[in-house]
């Protein structure tokens, strides 16, 4: 399994690299001001109906069923079920297509009410989502191949799509000069991204016989189990993605550039997150669901534990670097062109907020994971649509004090909220069993975060007198020691924890 994660950890690594290099040219191209706004509500809209009905609500609800009927029927029955799911996905999502496009304005009006004020950034952000949204089409589709890949151990290509999306838009930012404006270069190079991540996963499926195709849909035992899953696992989904429509809907009333510092922040919140968080929960949940369906559940705890200390081992290094230093890492990362000092400085404050709720942001897909193998969604929906209460009431509560901020300390206790509902619940069925290894192992990252800290909070200044003697690149090269230094010591200290206590981090 270790080796599993690393696979996805390290494709989802090259993906926020890339994303980080696209990040870099929209700041430089774009900065923060209304075109960059109007973009960031286009590239938001089809990502958030994506996580409702996509990678969130159908593949919690998909890979269980799916690796149950491939584990009892076989790959022949497998697949029927596959072609007639993808079937009905089609249907739906080309009709959601069709309403979306001409609805377009009501869309950007309930999602972003605060650009009414602004006609001409309204109107922009209108056409761009136009142009975004069939991406959420296609994405839905590679989904459904991204599970089925996933439940025969094939992950690689799944996890390398995603980069296609940022290698498209990066060209479509080069080629901005073809366009009325850099908007128009992105959402463009967001729609193009969709097809050729969609022939990538199709083309892995088809390599091992297992694509689906379209098959007139009947409902069956699998069938029912699916459905059974996806209702409860579409409103949880659909109550996560409420608390980030609430970051978009206060943000549009927010000053100019409140959008997009909060997307800037959001880059770097779900570098580990995505690299970390999801890449774990990504091999958990098959590992797990093939484990109890053969009544080995000590074998699916143990799992479990593995993965979670494995995923807080490789999360505190970001942690800490969040809470201590989130000017310096905004100024080095993407003050450039239109990104300036100011705006560099107000995302690192929502970055730092954004960092306090990041524990439990990378432990919530293990969590959902004991429930998630069991084919219990309900569990998670009644967790997640409460966490989004809290959320959402947290943000109404800070925003006139601390603006842009506020939302992400809303986000930050939503996510923990979430986290210690889901242990509670799973603690109180017996579907998780901490162990004492897990303890230890924790122990072990808590003092290793410590002394990175004492250190990400001293070194500075006197690296700083150092870095103020090079011609540019002063930030950069900052950080880069900082990070490089700080490694070594997060690293040393961990593995000389764990030694002394006679756990290891994680094994085959």
């Amino acid at each position: 399994m270790f080796k599993k994660l690393l696979s996805v950890g390290g494709w989802t690594l090259v993906s926020r690299i890339t994303g980080f290099v696209r990040d870099v040219v929209i700041a430089a191209v774009m900065g923060v001001g209304p075109v960059a706004d109007a973009f960031f509500v286009a590239f938001r809209i089809p990502n958030h109906f994506r996580a409702i009905f996509g990678e969130g609500a159908f593949n919690n609800a998909f890979l269980p069923t799916y690796a149950q009927v491939l584990e009892t029927e076989g790959k022949a029955r497998a697949t029927s079920f596959a072609s007639r799911i993808t079937t009905l996905m089609l249907i739906v999502q080309i009709a959601l297509l069709l309403v979306a496009f001409f609805a377009m304005p009501f869309v950007v009006s309930l999602l972003a009410p605060g650009f009414s004020n602004d006609p001409a950034k309204f109107d922009l952000a209108v056409t761009l989502t136009r142009i975004t949204f069939p991406y959420l089409l296609l994405i839905t589709i590679v989904t459904i191949y991204s599970g089925i890949l996933n439940a025969h151990d094939r992950f690689a290509a799944a996890a390398a799509a995603p980069v296609l999306l940022n290698i498209l838009m990066i060209v479509a930012l080069a080629a901005v000069f073809l366009f009325p404006n850099a908007g128009y270069a992105a959402a463009w190079g967001v729609t193009a991204a969709g097809v050729f991540e969609l022939l990538l996963v199709w083309m892995s499926a088809r390599r091992i016989e297992v694509s689906p195709g379209l098959e007139k849909p009947r409902i069956d035992v699998a069938m029912k189990r699916f459905f059974k899953a996806l209702g409860p696992a579409v409103i949880g989904s659909a109550g996560v993605q409420l608390a980030i429509f609430a970051d978009t809907i206060i943000a549009s009333f927010l000053p100019t550039g409140a959008v997009s510092s909060l997307y800037y922040a959001d880059r770097l919140y779900q570098l580990p997150l995505g690299v970390i968080g999801i890449a774990a929960g990504t091999v958990l949940l098959p590992e797990m669901s093939r484990r109890i369906a053969a009544g080995d559940e000590a074998s699916a705890y143990a799992a479990q534990n593995r993965t979670v200390g494995l995923t807080l081992a490789l999360a505190a290094p970001f942690l800490v670097a969040f809470l201590v230093m989130p000017d310096l890492i905004m100024s080095a990362l993407f003050q450039r062109g239109a990104f300036d000092a100011e705006a560099a400085q107000r995302a690192g404050a929502v970055l730092a907020a954004y960092g306090l709720g990041l524990p439990a942001a990378v432990l919530i897909r293990s969590a959902v994971s004991s429930f998630y193998a069991r084919s219990d969604t309900t569990t998670p929906l009644v967790a997640s649509l409460t966490a989004v209460a809290v959320n959402i009431l947290v943000k109404v509560l800070l925003m006139d004090t601390y603006g842009v901020v506020g939302l992400a300390l809303g986000t930050a206790i939503g996510v923990w909220t979430n986290l210690i509902l889901l242990f509670m619940l799973a603690y109180r069925r017996g579907w998780t069993a901490p162990s004492r290894p897990l303890a230890k192992t924790c122990l072990a990252i808590a003092a290793a975060s410590v002394l990175l800290a004492a250190f990400a909070w001293f070194a500075p200044a006197p690296l700083e007198r150092w870095a103020a003697l090079l011609p540019l690149w002063r930030n950069e090269t900052l950080l880069g020691a900082l990070g490089l230094i700080g490694a070594l010591i997060y690293g040393g200290v961990l593995l000389a924890g764990m030694k002394v206590m006679g756990v290891k981090l994680a094994r085959r």
